[in-house]
């Protein structure tokens, strides 16, 4: 027994883990590094939210961002595909270079744009957590395990192979399951906790009670997400904790286990506190990044007499909503002759802001490459003592 709930035995022999209602009882207490670990925190989101909106398109940049979190939260599950796969699979789905898994990432960003969506019409609600992860699911591996609909079934959690018997973890069944799903439905809506507390708490909370079959993991992470954008913490979603959570697995794993059988929701917290400084210092650098390499860019194509700037700058505008295209998509995005999108696409080249990526003469893609490498070097470790949450 721990305020976090208790382990039961089950007449089949095993114990399912029974969670106990939020926000904990005993209250959390609010130790000085807790309280340090969340002013950081809350310091970091508040700059995060407030550079964003020095960026000329957010939009675009989001677009992108959100790309990479679906690339990061499903290579977690055991995916391959990388963000150059996600963004050829949208200029042609049907190529054959793309990885077999890459319609996991594409159902991930559906789901998360749908969601956010749905938050100008819907609360945050079981019914709208249902929804998401109906798309996340649709059509690829798992998609034959309910997508949409929370599990009738008892599951468990362990290396692929192990059975109720040999299960590191056993998640409430499906009368308890119930009962903590509409609790925490209401928890959602509570307002007298910090909100990045309750969302680590709602994180938590929701991985613990597994409501699905396959696919809690990454409904869980967008929960957090959704959470932040809904009390308006964030105007846009862009703190992912994806590969934080990836980098940090083990003690994520631990601290998962230290709240169910010892109550200790405060050692979880700091440790998601200090996920959240990390990736919304991370997250300010990019755009702050993303906003410097853009200014340089337009100058470049603004002192290059050759290029026509009118066209120079909507392909560059076009290519932070889309960094490889074809001239094909270029002739479209400009509403010009094939020709006039070709000799523009030739002098990105020579600028050495496209690179031809597959050698071929004809068919041929581009890949903006100095954008992309900018969230390549997303979640580097920190390398400033300041940078680093205790």
């Amino acid at each position: 027994m721990s305020r976090a709930g208790h382990f039961v035995k089950q007449i089949e022999g095993y114990r399912a883990f029974i969670p106990a209602m939020l926000p904990p009882a005993p209250p959390l207490t609010y130790t000085t590094d807790l309280i340090r670990s969340l002013s950081i925190s809350d310091q970091r989101v508040a700059r995060l939210d407030g550079v964003t909106s020095t960026l000329p398109n957010p939009d675009l940049f989001i677009s992108m961002y959100v790309r990479q979190e679906a690339v990061l939260s499903s290579q977690i599950e055991g995916t391959q595909s990388t963000l150059e796969d996600v963004l050829q699979f949208e200029i042609d789905p049907n190529g054959e270079e793309l990885p077999r898994d890459v319609g996991e990432v594409v159902n991930y960003v559906a789901a998360m744009n749908h969601g956010l969506q749905r938050l100008s019409q819907l609360p945050l609600s079981l019914r709208l957590i249902r929804e998401i992860h109906g798309l996340l699911m649709q059509g690829t591996r798992g998609g034959e395990k309910t997508p949409g609909e929370f599990r009738t079934s008892q599951n468990w959690i362990g290396p692929p192979g192990c059975t109720l018997a040999s299960a590191s973890f056993i998640p409430p069944p499906v009368h308890a399951m119930t009962e903590a799903l509409g609790n925490l439905e209401s928890f959602l809506h509570d307002q007298s906790l910090p909100v990045l507390v309750q969302c680590g708490l709602a994180h938590a909370q929701f991985e613990t009670i597994h409501p699905f079959l396959d696919g809690n993991g990454r409904v869980g992470r967008l929960l957090i997400t959704f959470l932040l954008c809904s009390q308006s913490v964030l105007q846009r979603p862009l703190l992912y904790l994806s590969f934080y959570l990836k980098q940090n697995r083990l003690e994520y794993y631990d601290r998962l286990t230290a709240i169910r059988e010892h109550g200790d929701w405060e050692g979880w917290l700091k440790f998601f506190l200090r996920g959240v400084a990390e990736v919304s210092h991370e997250a300010t650098e990019t755009a702050r990044q993303i906003l410097a390499l853009r200014e340089e860019h337009l100058r470049l194509i603004r002192d290059r007499e050759r290029i026509n700037s009118t066209y120079g700058l909507s392909l560059l505008d076009h290519l932070y909503a889309q960094p490889i295209t074809t001239v094909r998509l270029v002739e479209t995005w400009l509403e010009s002759s094939f020709a006039t999108a070709n000799k523009v696409v030739n002098q990105f080249v020579e600028l050495g802001l496209l690179r031809e990526m597959t050698g071929f003469e004809r068919n041929r893609r581009f890949s903006y490459d100095p954008y992309l490498s900018v969230f390549s070097r997303t979640g580097r470790t920190p390398t400033s003592a300041s940078d680093v949450v205790a």
